[in-house]
């Protein structure tokens, strides 16, 4: 069972342009990946500045993308962060988020996720502050899903140390106080999960009180620690099996947009084919239809160095060969590594603390 796909633009780092948001849109709903939730870390106005309009320019070309995804089939959602609205969810703070709602949803909005994570946590009654929050959004708000990032959504214990002590039992307060009809993420047991099991969210479905939607951190690259790599490879630990306890997977894709799509294709490959599926193949295939046969073996035979020696321990001179070759092909994916090569990805931790 294939469960309805999607992306999750969820990343620190310098947003996609607009023209990269409607290819990468038009080039996977082939493939099953039908809805898009817009939510950039870099975007000042969905988070720390969520009080204030976007500029008149971007609310445009949202609205436009909105319409862009509908003539695909595509589900359009924005990712909004209340920045710790739960300290204070007075008048004040009231109108200010009824003024946001209106605003993102004179956008066309399918989809809404608020998002309590990257905030501080340790607090008392969080599950129930925040599930009130929800409810009071849910009765303003025109889009007919609403998706909730919970502050711990994963059971990594990063968080804690991270965001505070997590409140005994959050996540199963959180899943009761929240309405069913209201959809919940979840990363798995770590930010970044190297697999999925059926046993893991059966769990945490059990916790929840509903099937989780995946939010699930790869090939995502951004941070100080993952940027000087390029995650390629196809995904593995996703068995098709996990279809059947997920409400849908959203994918939070790499900063290289063309090149995000070969792992993406391949979480596709690996649903369909359940058993069957050859991560290696899937690759193949995967890079072939988003670079063309040429390139694509080009990159199969680099990905030891774009994937596991990274930028920071590449060797020199393997570097230039690198470029040279690349520089070869008038391609975007051809035209990622090169600008990843430059260094022009890297995300440091002053970009994360100012997003």
């Amino acid at each position: 069972m294939t469960p309805q796909l999607g992306i999750i633009e969820g990343y620190y780092g310098r947003p996609w342009t607009w023209d990269e948001r409607a290819d990468q849109v038009a080039a996977l709903a082939p493939y099953g990946y039908r809805f898009f939730l817009y939510a950039p870390k870099a975007d000042p106005h969905l988070r720390r500045r969520w009080r204030e309009e976007h500029p008149a320019e971007t609310a445009e070309e949202l609205a436009r993308f909105s319409d862009h995804c509908r003539g695909l089939g595509v589900r359009f959602g924005v990712g909004l962060s209340p920045y710790e609205i739960y300290r204070a969810f007075d008048d004040e703070a009231k109108a200010a988020l009824g003024a946001k709602l209106a605003a993102l949803d004179a956008l066309g909005l399918d989809d809404l996720g608020v998002l309590f994570d990257d905030m501080r946590g340790d607090l008392p009654d969080l599950a129930r502050t925040q599930a009130d929050i929800v409810h009071w959004i849910a009765e303003r708000t025109s889009a007919s899903r609403i998706i909730v990032c919970p502050s711990y959504y994963t059971d990594d214990p990063v968080l804690d140390r991270v965001f505070g002590q997590r409140p005994e039992a959050y996540v199963e307060d959180l899943g009761a106080a929240v309405d069913p009809s209201i959809a919940v993420f979840w990363t798995g047991e770590e930010v970044c999960s190297r697999e999925y099991s059926p046993g893991h969210l059966a769990r945490v479905t059990a916790q929840l009180g509903r099937e989780p939607i995946l939010w699930d951190n790869y090939p995502v690259n951004d941070g100080p620690r993952m940027s000087p790599f390029l995650h390629l490879r196809a995904f593995t630990g996703r068995p098709a099996a996990i279809g059947e306890h997920v409400a849908a997977h959203g994918v939070n894709p790499a900063l290289q947009p063309t090149l995000s799509r070969i792992p993406a294709i391949t979480l596709a490959e690996s649903y369909r084919l359940g058993e069957a599926y050859q991560y290696g193949g899937a690759f193949r295939l995967a890079a072939g239809l988003t670079a063309g046969p040429e390139l694509a073996a080009l990159l199969e035979r680099h990905i030891g160095f774009f994937q596991d020696v990274g930028l920071d321990r590449l060797d020199p001179e393997i570097a230039g060969r690198l470029k040279e070759r690349y520089a070869a092909f008038d391609h975007p994916a051809a035209r990622e590594v090169l600008a990843w090569l430059a260094g022009d990805y890297r995300i440091t931790a002053e970009m994360i603390a100012e997003s």
